[in-house]
């Protein structure tokens, strides 16, 4: 750690020339963007300093409690993050599939990678805990989004196909089941093109802030390919419970597609 090069404010600042460059490359090509590239660029800086702050106190004062606590700001983030982003507005009752989708899928993977992966004692220790909690919601959050949009919109615009598989006798399971099946593709389908590329084409994040704070490249290259399957694992696990419990709500009581009750609920945003 000794080894680590510290950046001054002079240093940091140096780093800002690059949105410097792309506000003047916008503003040359008349593309009306500057507002929220400043935006998300003030606001990216403003919350990375609040993390750092807050991240040095629970390390500093690591308690389970702390951890937890952290841990629910970071889910339920995720969350209201995916309301957000998808087209439509969603019912209460897909809202409820995707907060449990996400926590059950999530947690599993991560209580997994912490307690069998790499042992990790006190299984609370924030600079453990944190990061890999962060990396499993964040890509799982990810994952569900595509999913839910990509679930809304089959069921939308393939319902004569739905319908008429019904009409031949298909449960509802059956026949939605390609639209569960290119959903779930569509949502994994990110973190596997990340997976192959990596080591290659691009350094992983993780594994870049472990060998430039001095770490061995090639325990950095454990933990990397470790987290990498766990990821995989968290969003496979959090889209498949979200698309096996979500599909239903497009049928009524008598397996019949009911999509008109679903989009009274659903207007677009």
């Amino acid at each position: 750690m000794d080894n680590v090069i510290d950046l001054s404010f002079w240093q940091m600042m140096a780093a800002y020339i690059f949105l410097i460059l792309l506000i003047i490359i916008v503003k040359l090509r008349h593309i009306p963007r500057e507002k929220e590239i400043l935006i998300s660029s003030v606001r990216m800086t403003l919350q990375l300093i609040m993390t750092g702050y807050i991240l040095t106190y629970f390390f500093q004062n690591s308690h389970p409690i702390y951890t937890l606590l952290l841990l629910t700001v970071m889910e339920t983030f995720a969350v209201y993050n995916i309301f957000k982003r998808v087209k439509l507005n969603l019912s209460i009752k897909i809202k409820k599939i995707i907060a449990l989708s996400m926590v059950s899928g999530t947690l599993i993977s991560l209580i997994y990678f912490i307690l069998v992966v790499i042992n990790l004692l006190p299984w609370y220790e924030p600079r453990y805990f944190i990061p890999i909690a962060g990396m499993l919601i964040g890509n799982s959050m990810t994952g569900i989004s595509l999913g839910v949009n990509k679930l809304i919109d089959g069921m939308v615009n393939q319902k004569d196909m739905i319908e008429s598989a019904l009409m031949l006798g298909a449960t509802p399971k059956t026949a939605s089941k390609h639209i569960i099946n290119n959903s779930f593709d569509s949502a994994i389908l990110p973190t596997i093109n990340s997976m192959v590329g990596m080591g290659i084409v691009f350094l992983p994040g993780m594994m870049t802030g472990q060998i430039l704070s001095g770490i061995s490249p090639l325990i950095a290259i454990k933990y990397q390919i470790a987290i990498m399957l766990t990821i995989l694992g968290s969003v496979s696990l959090t889209v498949i419970i979200f698309l096996n419990m979500s599909y239903k709500i497009f049928f009524n009581e008598h397996d019949q597609l009911d999509l008109d009750s679903y989009l009274e609920n659903a207007k677009p945003k």
